[in-house]
Protein backbone atom coordinates (compact mmCIF):
# COMPACT_ATOMS: atom_id res chain seq x y z
CA UNK A 1 0.00 0.00 0.00
CA UNK A 2 1.31 3.29 -1.26
CA UNK A 3 -0.62 5.78 0.81
CA UNK A 4 -0.76 6.49 4.62
CA UNK A 5 -4.14 5.85 5.19
CA UNK A 6 -7.47 3.92 3.10
CA UNK A 7 -10.62 3.45 3.87
CA UNK A 8 -13.15 1.95 2.20
CA UNK A 9 -16.64 -0.73 3.12
CA UNK A 10 -17.45 -4.48 1.98
CA UNK A 11 -21.03 -5.22 1.04
CA UNK A 12 -22.47 -8.16 -0.35
CA UNK A 13 -21.64 -7.56 -4.13
CA UNK A 14 -17.75 -7.18 -2.76
CA UNK A 15 -17.38 -10.08 -0.58
CA UNK A 16 -18.44 -12.12 -3.85
CA UNK A 17 -15.88 -10.55 -5.53
CA UNK A 18 -13.12 -11.05 -3.12
CA UNK A 19 -14.08 -14.75 -2.65
CA UNK A 20 -13.56 -15.18 -6.33
CA UNK A 21 -9.98 -13.97 -6.87
CA UNK A 22 -7.42 -15.72 -5.15
CA UNK A 23 -6.94 -15.18 -1.51
CA UNK A 24 -3.76 -17.12 -0.24
CA UNK A 25 -2.19 -16.36 3.62
CA UNK A 26 -0.41 -13.09 2.90
CA UNK A 27 0.78 -10.40 4.96
CA UNK A 28 1.27 -6.36 4.33
CA UNK A 29 3.11 -3.63 5.46
CA UNK A 30 0.34 -1.82 6.86
CA UNK A 31 -2.09 -2.04 9.86
CA UNK A 32 -5.67 -3.11 9.27
CA UNK A 33 -8.30 -2.85 11.38
CA UNK A 34 -11.76 -4.30 10.09
CA UNK A 35 -15.02 -3.42 11.46
CA UNK A 36 -18.30 -5.92 10.50
CA UNK A 37 -21.77 -4.29 11.29
CA UNK A 38 -23.55 -7.18 9.33
CA UNK A 39 -22.20 -10.31 7.43
CA UNK A 40 -19.60 -12.56 8.55
CA UNK A 41 -15.85 -13.22 8.34
CA UNK A 42 -13.85 -16.36 7.84
CA UNK A 43 -10.79 -15.42 9.14
CA UNK A 44 -7.47 -17.81 9.28
CA UNK A 45 -4.97 -15.59 11.85
CA UNK A 46 -2.82 -17.22 14.63
CA UNK A 47 -2.31 -20.68 12.94
CA UNK A 48 -6.46 -20.56 13.41
CA UNK A 49 -9.45 -20.34 11.56
CA UNK A 50 -12.23 -18.44 13.31
CA UNK A 51 -16.15 -17.65 11.31
CA UNK A 52 -17.30 -14.56 13.29
CA UNK A 53 -20.58 -13.18 13.27
CA UNK A 54 -21.35 -9.69 12.77
CA UNK A 55 -21.17 -7.37 15.19
CA UNK A 56 -17.56 -7.92 14.81
CA UNK A 57 -13.48 -6.19 15.27
CA UNK A 58 -10.60 -7.54 13.90
CA UNK A 59 -6.75 -6.08 13.82
CA UNK A 60 -4.21 -7.34 11.74
CA UNK A 61 -1.35 -5.89 12.69
CA UNK A 62 1.45 -5.87 9.63
CA UNK A 63 3.73 -8.37 9.18
CA UNK A 64 1.44 -11.02 10.58
CA UNK A 65 0.04 -13.70 8.34
CA UNK A 66 -3.75 -13.95 7.64
CA UNK A 67 -6.13 -14.41 5.24
CA UNK A 68 -9.88 -12.53 5.83
CA UNK A 69 -12.96 -13.91 3.50
CA UNK A 70 -15.86 -11.51 4.36
CA UNK A 71 -19.17 -13.15 4.00
CA UNK A 72 -22.81 -11.90 3.50
CA UNK A 73 -25.09 -13.20 6.14
CA UNK A 74 -28.84 -13.37 5.13
CA UNK A 75 -28.23 -11.28 1.71
CA UNK A 76 -26.38 -8.85 4.31
CA UNK A 77 -22.45 -7.67 4.22
CA UNK A 78 -21.39 -4.51 5.75
CA UNK A 79 -17.72 -4.42 6.94
CA UNK A 80 -15.56 -1.24 7.26
CA UNK A 81 -11.60 -2.15 6.16
CA UNK A 82 -9.48 0.73 7.64
CA UNK A 83 -5.61 0.44 6.55
CA UNK A 84 -3.62 2.85 7.68
CA UNK A 85 0.79 2.65 8.16
CA UNK A 86 2.34 2.39 11.45
CA UNK A 87 3.41 6.01 10.79
CA UNK A 88 0.14 7.37 10.44
CA UNK A 89 -0.84 6.50 14.46
CA UNK A 90 1.85 6.38 16.78
CA UNK A 91 1.01 4.46 18.98
CA UNK A 92 -2.33 1.52 19.15
CA UNK A 93 -3.29 -0.49 22.09
CA UNK A 94 -3.71 -3.71 19.55
CA UNK A 95 -0.02 -3.91 18.82
CA UNK A 96 0.93 -5.90 21.19
CA UNK A 97 -1.33 -8.18 21.89
CA UNK A 98 -2.11 -9.33 18.23
CA UNK A 99 1.59 -10.00 18.05
CA UNK A 100 1.69 -12.25 21.22
CA UNK A 101 -1.67 -13.17 21.84
CA UNK A 102 -4.59 -14.93 20.56
CA UNK A 103 -6.87 -11.87 20.48
CA UNK A 104 -6.84 -9.89 17.40
CA UNK A 105 -10.82 -10.96 16.75
CA UNK A 106 -13.23 -9.55 19.07
CA UNK A 107 -17.20 -10.41 18.96
CA UNK A 108 -19.35 -7.53 20.37
CA UNK A 109 -23.19 -6.59 20.68
CA UNK A 110 -24.96 -4.67 18.87
CA UNK A 111 -25.79 -1.58 20.99
CA UNK A 112 -24.36 2.08 21.37
CA UNK A 113 -21.17 1.84 21.54
CA UNK A 114 -20.96 -0.09 18.27
CA UNK A 115 -23.39 2.26 16.45
CA UNK A 116 -20.66 5.19 17.96
CA UNK A 117 -17.95 3.08 15.72
CA UNK A 118 -19.80 2.96 12.85
CA UNK A 119 -20.76 6.36 13.12
CA UNK A 120 -16.85 7.70 13.44
CA UNK A 121 -16.17 5.34 10.34
CA UNK A 122 -18.70 7.29 8.54
CA UNK A 123 -17.05 10.28 9.58
CA UNK A 124 -13.93 9.08 8.71
CA UNK A 125 -14.69 8.28 5.27
CA UNK A 126 -16.75 11.01 4.52
CA UNK A 127 -13.30 13.01 5.12
CA UNK A 128 -11.41 10.50 3.39
CA UNK A 129 -13.42 11.43 -0.26
CA UNK A 130 -12.70 14.83 0.19
CA UNK A 131 -10.77 16.23 -2.72
CA UNK A 132 -8.10 17.48 -0.32
CA UNK A 133 -8.82 15.33 2.91
CA UNK A 134 -7.84 16.56 6.22
CA UNK A 135 -5.38 13.57 7.56
CA UNK A 136 -5.65 15.33 10.86
CA UNK A 137 -9.33 15.08 11.24
CA UNK A 138 -8.94 11.33 10.42
CA UNK A 139 -5.96 11.31 12.46
CA UNK A 140 -8.34 12.11 15.64
CA UNK A 141 -10.94 10.09 14.86
CA UNK A 142 -8.67 7.40 14.09
CA UNK A 143 -7.37 7.55 18.09
CA UNK A 144 -10.91 7.89 18.82
CA UNK A 145 -12.27 5.23 17.31
CA UNK A 146 -9.27 2.96 19.53
CA UNK A 147 -10.21 4.29 22.57
CA UNK A 148 -14.14 3.77 22.33
CA UNK A 149 -12.51 -0.37 21.55
CA UNK A 150 -10.45 -0.17 24.02
CA UNK A 151 -12.76 0.56 26.42
CA UNK A 152 -14.77 -2.49 24.93
CA UNK A 153 -11.70 -4.74 25.81
CA UNK A 154 -11.73 -3.85 29.28
CA UNK A 155 -15.64 -4.19 29.58
CA UNK A 156 -14.93 -7.60 28.00
CA UNK A 157 -11.81 -7.98 30.84
CA UNK A 158 -9.95 -8.88 27.93
CA UNK A 159 -6.92 -6.64 28.79
CA UNK A 160 -6.48 -8.58 32.30
CA UNK A 161 -5.23 -4.80 33.59
CA UNK A 162 -2.35 -5.15 31.21
CA UNK A 163 -3.50 -1.96 29.22
CA UNK A 164 -1.76 0.22 31.56
CA UNK A 165 1.43 -2.24 31.48
CA UNK A 166 2.12 -1.75 28.10
CA UNK A 167 2.10 2.11 28.50
CA UNK A 168 6.21 1.33 29.58
CA UNK A 169 8.46 3.29 27.59
CA UNK A 170 10.91 1.12 28.18
CA UNK A 171 9.10 -2.06 26.89
CA UNK A 172 8.35 -0.23 23.51
CA UNK A 173 11.70 0.35 23.07
CA UNK A 174 12.37 -3.39 23.70
CA UNK A 175 9.76 -4.15 21.40
CA UNK A 176 11.09 -1.97 18.66
CA UNK A 177 14.79 -3.25 19.23
CA UNK A 178 13.42 -6.89 18.70
CA UNK A 179 12.07 -6.25 14.78
CA UNK A 180 15.26 -4.77 14.14
CA UNK A 181 17.43 -7.89 15.59
CA UNK A 182 15.46 -10.68 16.05
CA UNK A 183 16.71 -12.43 12.94
CA UNK A 184 20.24 -12.17 14.62
CA UNK A 185 22.32 -14.34 17.18
CA UNK A 186 21.89 -11.26 19.93
CA UNK A 187 21.43 -12.26 23.49
CA UNK A 188 19.25 -10.34 26.43
CA UNK A 189 22.44 -8.76 27.64
CA UNK A 190 22.43 -7.44 23.77
CA UNK A 191 18.84 -5.63 24.13
CA UNK A 192 19.70 -4.48 28.12
CA UNK A 193 22.92 -2.89 26.96
CA UNK A 194 20.76 -1.12 24.30
CA UNK A 195 18.40 0.06 26.53
CA UNK A 196 20.67 1.16 29.43
CA UNK A 197 19.73 -1.35 31.98
CA UNK A 198 20.45 -4.53 34.03
CA UNK A 199 19.53 -7.60 32.04
CA UNK A 200 17.54 -8.19 35.47
CA UNK A 201 16.18 -4.95 35.53
CA UNK A 202 14.95 -6.09 31.51
CA UNK A 203 13.93 -9.12 32.26
CA UNK A 204 11.29 -8.15 35.37
CA UNK A 205 9.19 -5.46 33.21
CA UNK A 206 8.82 -8.24 30.37
CA UNK A 207 7.51 -10.56 33.04
CA UNK A 208 5.03 -8.21 34.59
CA UNK A 209 3.90 -7.23 31.02
CA UNK A 210 3.84 -10.72 29.39
CA UNK A 211 5.25 -12.75 32.50
CA UNK A 212 7.43 -14.11 30.34
CA UNK A 213 11.75 -13.84 30.08
CA UNK A 214 13.25 -11.63 27.44
CA UNK A 215 15.13 -14.65 25.93
CA UNK A 216 11.04 -16.43 25.81
CA UNK A 217 9.95 -13.19 24.03
CA UNK A 218 12.73 -12.93 21.80
CA UNK A 219 12.41 -16.81 20.88
CA UNK A 220 8.45 -15.96 20.36
CA UNK A 221 9.23 -13.22 18.02
CA UNK A 222 11.48 -15.64 15.90
CA UNK A 223 9.14 -18.68 15.90
CA UNK A 224 6.35 -16.61 14.96
CA UNK A 225 8.35 -15.24 12.14
CA UNK A 226 9.39 -19.16 11.13
CA UNK A 227 5.63 -19.83 11.22
CA UNK A 228 4.88 -17.06 8.77
CA UNK A 229 7.69 -18.36 6.39
CA UNK A 230 6.24 -21.57 6.46
CA UNK A 231 2.88 -20.96 5.73
CA UNK A 232 3.89 -17.94 2.95
CA UNK A 233 7.54 -18.98 1.40
CA UNK A 234 8.97 -22.62 -0.01
CA UNK A 235 11.95 -22.16 1.67
CA UNK A 236 13.31 -25.38 3.27
CA UNK A 237 13.33 -25.95 7.02
CA UNK A 238 17.37 -25.21 7.29
CA UNK A 239 17.30 -22.17 5.21
CA UNK A 240 14.18 -20.88 7.24
CA UNK A 241 16.34 -21.48 10.64
CA UNK A 242 19.13 -20.19 9.27
CA UNK A 243 17.64 -16.40 8.40
CA UNK A 244 16.17 -16.52 11.57
CA UNK A 245 19.57 -17.06 13.48
CA UNK A 246 19.88 -20.56 14.19
CA UNK A 247 22.98 -22.50 13.17
CA UNK A 248 22.02 -25.55 13.49
CA UNK A 249 18.62 -27.38 11.66
CA UNK A 250 18.37 -29.72 14.74
CA UNK A 251 18.13 -26.77 17.36
CA UNK A 252 15.79 -24.90 15.06
CA UNK A 253 13.75 -28.11 14.54
CA UNK A 254 13.94 -28.57 18.25
CA UNK A 255 12.98 -24.91 19.52
CA UNK A 256 10.11 -25.00 16.78
CA UNK A 257 8.36 -28.27 18.42
CA UNK A 258 8.86 -27.12 21.84
CA UNK A 259 6.80 -24.01 21.35
CA UNK A 260 4.30 -25.10 19.10
CA UNK A 261 3.71 -28.69 19.62
CA UNK A 262 5.11 -29.39 15.80
CA UNK A 263 8.41 -29.99 14.12
CA UNK A 264 8.41 -27.13 10.93
CA UNK A 265 7.13 -30.05 8.34
CA UNK A 266 4.68 -31.07 10.77
CA UNK A 267 3.44 -27.82 11.13
CA UNK A 268 3.48 -26.98 7.56
CA UNK A 269 1.21 -29.64 6.35
CA UNK A 270 -0.99 -29.13 9.13
CA UNK A 271 -1.33 -25.68 7.68
CA UNK A 272 -1.57 -26.45 4.07
CA UNK A 273 -4.47 -28.99 4.85
CA UNK A 274 -6.44 -26.03 7.13
CA UNK A 275 -5.74 -23.56 4.29
CA UNK A 276 -7.13 -25.63 1.67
Amino acid sequence: MTEIFKIFKIDAAEAVRINKIQNEPHNHDFEELLIGKYGQLEHFIDSKSQLMNAPFISFITQGKVHRAKPLAKEGQCDIWSIRFKSEFIAETVFQLYSTYHDKANICLKTDKCFERLDLICTMMYEEFLQPAPDLSIIRQLLSSLFTIIESERKKLNLNNDESKKIQSLTFKNFLKLLDEHYKESKDVSFYAERLFMSTRNLNIICQEILNRSVSEIIETRKLTEAKNLLITTDKTIAEIGYDLGFNEKTYFTHAFKKKSGFTPTEYRKEMAKLIS
